[in-house]
């Protein structure tokens, strides 16, 4: 997997300096309109950019460590034994590595070892207990802030308000496909701006 080093040249979303400085996305739009942080909004929008050089300059003034610039791919695992046709669809300049895993087991050993920044876990298996699946991973040390996503079947009938009541981020419908997958782990993390 190739990892992307940002160049001077380079605009940031708020979401992505969020991820950089380890910071929710609101932070950085508080440095932003507090003026510490600056860039740009998008003509017609309330969205903010901010050029890679005006960040380097703002972690220099605060301390902050720079290493932070060179990210690495979003790491997304999807629990479902039924996207195993995912495996290997996500060409590696996207910067989004995909992985799946068949069984909670299968997952709980790619969480520890892989530490993966989105999970997303389908609820349509009757022999998947989302509830306890969502306490297990925000109970493993380190995986606290990994950001959960529920698949449902049929997101009509309350699934998504469910799903947040047991603990996940946000839902989404299943079955999906990789745009669909890549856009929802864009929006829970906060990079889609």
């Amino acid at each position: 997997m190739r990892h992307h080093v940002l160049k001077s040249k380079d605009v940031l979303t708020t979401g992505q300096v969020a991820k950089i400085c380890s910071v929710a996305p609101r932070t950085v739009s508080k440095w932003f309109d507090g003026g510490q942080l600056q860039g740009y909004r998008i003509p017609g929008s309330r969205d903010r950019r901010i050029p890679v050089d005006q960040l380097v300059r703002f972690m220099k003034t605060y301390g902050m460590p720079l290493n932070g610039l060179e990210v690495g791919p979003t790491r997304v695992l999807v629990l479902d034994e039924c996207s195993l046709a995912l495996r290997g669809q996500m060409p590696e300049d996207e910067g989004y590595e995909v992985r799946v895993a068949a069984s909670p087991f299968e997952a709980g050993v790619a969480v520890e070892k892989w530490k993966p920044d989105v999970m997303v876990l389908a609820t349509v298996s009757q022999h998947v207990d989302a509830r306890g699946i969502c306490r297990d991973m925000r109970s493993i040390p380190g995986c606290e802030g990994v950001k959960l996503i529920a698949a449902c079947e049929d997101l009509s009938t309350g699934c998504d308000e469910e799903m947040r009541q047991l603990g996940f981020d946000a839902a989404m419908p299943h079955p999906f496909a990789l745009p669909e997958l890549i856009q929802a782990a864009d929006e829970v993390l906060g990079l889609s701006d």
